[in-house]
């Protein structure tokens, strides 16, 4: 291409992929996973800056606030599937981390790709989730010139809230609507353009751990499990129960009657049996310490030893 207007980082043309299409299945193969590699070490790079959104995040919740993510596309769609699986996987309430796609909730299925060509329209998404300054914006836009996340960041800078890019382009710009850029420089994708591979890796990743993180944070786990899963499937009941086996290091058996007497609750059945306290008490232990079972713990063990 003749030289001209520069274009995206992530439009660019990919130098080790040039010939792509002449090369045998395996050899194709063997391109992508070296440009794979990329990835990891790329959002290594950004790790300083997901854990400022991380910090965002744990004191926007703990203060009454949101996580809304906001995107098109690919990168939209990551957003909608990291958010739908934090209420099963960590027990936050489902209205506490959402997830707007343009286009609208079709979208996840049927590409709508002019839809992410309106600023109006992510304005309006913003205002009709009426965004305040105890919530956390985060758009997530592989080329971060997406006018409808644009659109959106600009409103919820307007209404005060915290505002965080993802993107895959340094030069990105809607760096100067948000508080924290992550912009793993991934580089040109195999296949020019083509987002949903590198940029999209990258992406998930971030938000991975920007949503593991801050689970954590908020006392969903305890060691590397997590404690506040919801039991609403046989699947997890087993779980449940294997958690509060590991924890409190006895058997299914003993698990499952401290699962009984504790509703359901695992928190509350781990408390009871690391603590022999009953129902009441393990659940007024957690309440004072704001759900974090750990020092739910220390909690009771202070009060025996005064």
């Amino acid at each position: 291409m003749k030289k001209g207007k520069r274009v995206p980082l992530t439009e660019e043309e990919n130098k080790n992929s040039l010939d792509i299409d002449k090369k045998s299945t395996e050899d194709m193969l063997r391109i992508i996973n070296n440009e794979d590699k990329i990835v990891a070490n790329a959002v290594e790079g950004e790790i300083p800056k997901v854990a400022r959104v991380v910090n965002l995040m744990v004191d926007a919740i703990r203060e009454g606030g949101r996580l809304l993510y906001i995107g098109s596309g690919t990168s939209g769609r990551l957003g909608v599937l990291d958010a739908v699986e934090l209420p099963v996987t960590f027990g936050v309430d489902s209205s506490i981390v959402k997830a707007i796609l343009a286009g609208g909730k079709d979208a996840m299925f049927v590409a709508k790709e002019g839809a992410e060509d309106s600023k109006l329209e992510g304005r309006n998404a913003v205002i009709n989730e009426k965004v305040n300054r105890n919530d956390v914006v985060v758009g997530i836009t592989a080329s971060g010139n997406t006018p409808y996340v644009s659109g959106a960041l600009e409103q919820a800078q307007m209404a005060g809230s915290k505002t965080v890019a993802i993107t895959c382009n340094p030069s990105a710009k809607l760096s100067n609507l948000v508080d924290v850029h992550i912009s793993p420089r991934v580089g040109p994708e195999v296949i020019a353009g083509s987002t949903r591979m590198k940029s999209a890796s990258a992406q998930k990743m971030i938000l991975n751990m920007i949503s593991t993180a801050s689970m954590i944070r908020l006392g969903k786990v305890y060691g590397n499990l997590m404690v506040d899963v919801k039991p609403h499937n046989q699947k997890l009941i087993d779980r449940a129960k294997r958690i509060i086996a590991i924890i409190g290091n006895t058997d299914l058996e003993e698990a499952d009657s401290y699962f009984k007497k504790a509703k359901g609750d695992t928190k509350v059945a781990i408390i009871m049996l690391k603590t022999h306290k009953n129902y009441r008490e393990a659940k007024s232990l957690l309440e004072q310490a704001n759900g974090m079972v750990r020092d739910a713990i220390k909690l009771s063990n202070s009060s025996v030893e005064s």
